[in-house]
This record gives structure tokens, C-alpha cells and sequence, in this order.
């Protein structure tokens, strides 16, 4: 009779705990078109994967909010995505607005301790409205609940990071998604580090929910969120998708896939992409799209730093970063925002062992006052520093342009284990249209201008690159992906796996 009334008590307190903020709040979100937490953990995971920890986690602070703090309003434990183990946390907004307290702290510390230690991805779905208050008020709530875990924003890439910002997410959704691999935000949601109405408090500011921390600004302005998704079913896809191109862990090298049929298809065109002008913009992704493998292109970034595209793709069914300058924007020459971008992408592909290759279609990096403004020195320096550091094989096609510092960037010379070009390459310090004016005085509709042109641009052409062994190969535009292929087999990592030395793995990515 004891162990039934036990049963008993097990079946109601795991009922309340599922119950999360009770029918009330639930239905509430139902009308507002709005998914609870465990419907969006059943979109994550695979079905019947999911075992939960801390279901009974409750307030430690105020023993006597037990009843209204179920799972203290943070969903842990572990499922499996694909069929690999990932370890999960998934915000529960209906249980004080998932906010921050001692008790969940704890659980959000397990799992990344468990990730990173066991080697599997971390999924953390936020929406949170910051530190829970009065938990955190004075030096004994402060002592209890800040300062006591460091692991949990270091940043050391043992085990991929993914997060998801939905509904308004402040203080932890919003560090968590700085500090991840990648970050997915939802239309309509907001990140920032305080909410409108403590902003109005504290400023006598009035914020607008969009430009306090709306999509636009995080995928156009600051760059902190690398994809925009229209619908809640879409942000845990992306999730999915996402880890699919990475290792569980950093020790490993990244899982294999089938080639889709139809994959190369459009080789045999590829070269009619390309403009017969050589200042006429085209849209890279084109190119990008007919190499890699059918349907496997997934941009990160692609309202940041437009002129780059960074992207994880597969070539003959294996893992690959493409990095790319897109003429289409800027006519290719990279700014400050591009070039951050680029390095935070070098990172990850370094730290999880993902091949790169480099196409290359750019006059420079972008000069002017407004650059000078925005750090371009810096961020190219930063750029120029990753390309020494990374330890996974790296491949660079010449696709048109490269100029000057540029083409160092993008793989020239040694900073790429081979360099192929197409036969329309063009490389040299800087545009011929410049040097012509600097060497002969003359600039484009003058005298004299398009035989000095001619004289300065005959140097450019990719037979003098090949001719020094600074190009491996010269190919014809067709037979680029059947060389990637083979190449990246060649420059495999066979001596430790496929797994690379990770020289960046704690480099800051948020700033």
C-alpha cells in the first residue's frame, strides 16, 4: 500500500511537471499561433529519443513557488537528432518567463558540461525575459546565482553549439546565442540584453521591439544570428540541418552522406554564369550551387557582409566550408563586416574539422573613410591571422579577380594546400584600371589610355600565376568539381582521422 501511494504521489508530481504552466498559459500560446516548449522539443529531436533531466526541478530560492515553478521553467535532458545523441535545453516561457534562477542555472551547466565532456552537440532553445526577480536582488541572491559556473560562456568548441532565439529573448537566450556556432532566430523575435520596458526605466528611452533587437538588426547589422527562419517549424530544421554538415565532437571529422543524384548536373554549363565582361557583377551562388552536391548548399550569414558568402556544403557526399566573394555586392570587394564574417566562419570550420574551399572573384578589400570607421584594418588583420592558423585542408579556386592583400586572403599562395584557377583569372597588386592611371597618368576615356591599359594588364593574366607554380593547376570551369573531389580525397587529414589541431577553438566570434 506504501509503494502504490508512492506511485501515487511519482504519477501526480510528474503530471504537473509536464503540465508546465498550466492549461491557462498554454492555451493562450495556442491562440497566439505560439508553440510551447515540449511541442518545439518534439519538432527537434527524433521521435521517442528523448529521456529528461531534472523534470522535478523546482525553485530552490522560495521552496513555497514549488507549485507554480515546474521544471523551474527550463526543459533538459538528452535526445538524439539523426540518430545522434545531442543534449538538449528548451525554454519553458509559461513558467516565469523562463527566467533565470539558481535551480535551472544548475540544469543548463549539466548539459553543456555533459556535451562537452561526452562529446554531443548542444541544442539550446531560448525565450526568456533575463534574471529572475527577486532571486537575484542583493548580495545573497547574486551570490547564489551569478559567478558560480565557469564553463557555461566559455567558449572551447569541444562539441557544436546550437541555439534557436524565439519570442523575446533576453539575458541568457541572448548570451547563449552570442556564443554559439550558430544561431537561428525567428521572425518576430527579439534579442537584446534588456526588454523594452527596463531600457524605458533606465534611459527614459522609448525602444521599439524591432530596433532594440529585432531580426533585421542581428542579421544585417550585427551579424550575431547567422540564419532568419519565417515559421517555428523552419528554426529546428535549420537546427537539424545544421548539425548534419558536423561532428558530434571536435575529435572527430564530420559524418559522410549519400551524393543526391543529379548532383554536378549543371557542370557542364557553369562557365556561361560568368559574365564575358570582367567588371560585370554576377551572383556567385550560382556557381556555388552547380558544384556542390544537389540541395546540400546552406548559407550562414547571408544578410551580413553580403559581399562574401560563407556556406557549408558537400562535395561527393563529404563535408565542406565554401567561402566566396560575391561580385554582385560591392563588386565583390570586401569590407569589414565580410571579412569578420569570413574569420568567424574559418573558426568553425577549423574547430570541427571541416575541409574549406576558397573561390575568389574580388578587386580588394573596401577603402574610404567609412571602412577606416569600421575597423577594416582590424577585421582584415584578424581575417589575414585565422588563414595562417587553420590546420583543416584548404583549396582555393581563382575564379576572376584577385588582387592585391586580397588575394592572400583568399587563399594565394600558401595559404591554400593547392591553388587551381580558371583560364579567366586575373591577379595583381591591384585593378589594372588603377595602376594604369598611377603608372601612366591616363584613366579610362583618355588618349592613350587603353593601349596603357592593355601594357599593364598582360601581366595579370593566370599563365604568368601558373608559370611561377603559384597556381597548381590551371582547369577548365566544367572539370571544377570533379578536381575539388579528387583534391580534398588527395589533402585529406589521414595521419589523425580527419581531425585538425584547432589553433582558434577559443576565438571570440561575438564581437
Amino acid at each position: 500500500m506504501a509503494y502504490e501511494t508512492l506511485l501515487a504521489e511519482y504519477e501526480a508530481r510528474r503530471a504537473k511537471a509536464l503540465a508546465m504552466g498550466g492549461p491557462e498559459k498554454l492555451e493562450k500560446r495556442r491562440k497566439a499561433g505560439q508553440l510551447n516548449a515540449r511541442e518545439r522539443l518534439a519538432l527537434l529531436v527524433d521521435p521517442g529519443s528523448f529521456m529528461e533531466s531534472g523534470l522535478f526541478g523546482t525553485s530552490g530560492v522560495y521552496p513555497e513557488q514549488a507549485e507554480e515553478t515546474p521544471t523551474d521553467g527550463k526543459i533538459a535532458g538528452y535526445g538524439r537528432i539523426n540518430g545522434r545523441d545531442v543534449a538538449v535545453v528548451v525554454n519553458d516561457f509559461t513558467v516565469k518567463g523562463a527566467s533565470t534562477s539558481a535551480t535551472n542555472s544548475k540544469k543548463v551547466a549539466h548539459m553543456k558540461r555533459t556535451a562537452t565532456e561526452r562529446g554531443v552537440p548542444l541544442v539550446i532553445i531560448g525565450e526568456s525575459t533575463g534574471a529572475r526577480l527577486p532571486d537575484a536582488m542583493g548580495s545573497r541572491g547574486m551570490g547564489q546565482l551569478l559567478g558560480n559556473d565557469l564553463t557555461q560562456f566559455r567558449r572551447s568548441r569541444e562539441a557544436p553549439l546550437a541555439t534557436a532565439v524565439l519570442g523575446p529573448s533576453f539575458g541568457s537566450s541572448a548570451w547563449l546565442a552570442c556564443c554559439a556556432d550558430f544561431a537561428v532566430m525567428h521572425k518576430g523575435a527579439t534579442m537584446a540584453v534588456s526588454s523594452p520596458r527596463l531600457v524605458e526605466m533606465a534611459l527614459g528611452e522609448k525602444a521599439d521591439v524591432e530596433q532594440l533587437g529585432g531580426w533585421r538588426l542581428h542579421a544585417e547589422t550585427t551579424g550575431l544570428v547567422d540564419q532568419v527562419v519565417d515559421t517555428e517549424a523552419e528554426v529546428f530544421q535549420a537546427i537539424r540541418r545544421f548539425l548534419s554538415y558536423l561532428p558530434s565532437h571536435h575529435m572527430e571529422a564530420p559524418p559522410d552522406a549519400p551524393v543526391p543524384a543529379g548532383s554536378g548536373a549543371d557542370m557542364k554549363t557553369v562557365f556561361s554564369i560568368l559574365p564575358e565582361s570582367r567588371t560585370q557583377v554576377y551572383d556567385m551562388r550560382r556557381i556555388i550551387k552547380a558544384l556542390v552536391d544537389q540541395d546540400t548548399f546552406f548559407e550562414l550569414k547571408p544578410r551580413f557582409g553580403k559581399s562574401a558568402v560563407t556556406a557549408l556544403a558537400r562535395l561527393g557526399g563529404k563535408s565542406v566550408g565554401i567561402v566566396a566573394n560575391n561580385p554582385l555586392h560591392r563588386g565583390g570587394a570586401l569590407d569589414a563586416d565580410a571579412c569578420r564574417k569570413i574569420t568567424d566562419f574559418l573558426v568553425l570550420c577549423d574547430s570541427f574539422n571541416v575541409p574549406i574551399v576558397l573561390l575568389a572573384d574580388t578587386p580588394g578589400f573596401q577603402i574610404g573613410t567609412e571602412a577606416e570607421k569600421a575597423g577594416a584594418p582590424g577585421k582584415i588583420m584578424n581575417f589575414m591571422n585565422a588563414m595562417t592558423l587553420v590546420t583543416v585542408p584548404r583549396l582555393s579556386v581563382i575564379i576572376r579577380k584577385s588582387y592585391g592583400r586580397a588575394y592572400v586572403c583568399m587563399g594565394g599562395g600558401r595559404h591554400s594546400d593547392d591553388v587551381a584557377a580558371w583560364p579567366t583569372a586575373e591577379v595583381s597588386f591591384m585593378s589594372p584600371e588603377f595602376a594604369t592611371r598611377i603608372v601612366h597618368g591616363v584613366g579610362p576615356g583618355e588618349p592613350g589610355f587603353e593601349e596603357a591599359f592593355a601594357d599593364i594588364r598582360k601581366g595579370s593574366d593566370v599563365w604568368g600565376l601558373a608559370s611561377v607554380f603559384a597556381a597548381q593547376a590551371v582547369i577548365r570551369p566544367e572539370e571544377t568539381r570533379d578536381y575539388l573531389i579528387r583534391m580534398l580525397d588527395v589533402h585529406q587529414l589521414r595521419t589523425t582521422r580527419g581531425v585538425g589541431q584547432h589553433l582558434m577553438r577559443t576565438w571570440p566570434t561575438s564581437y
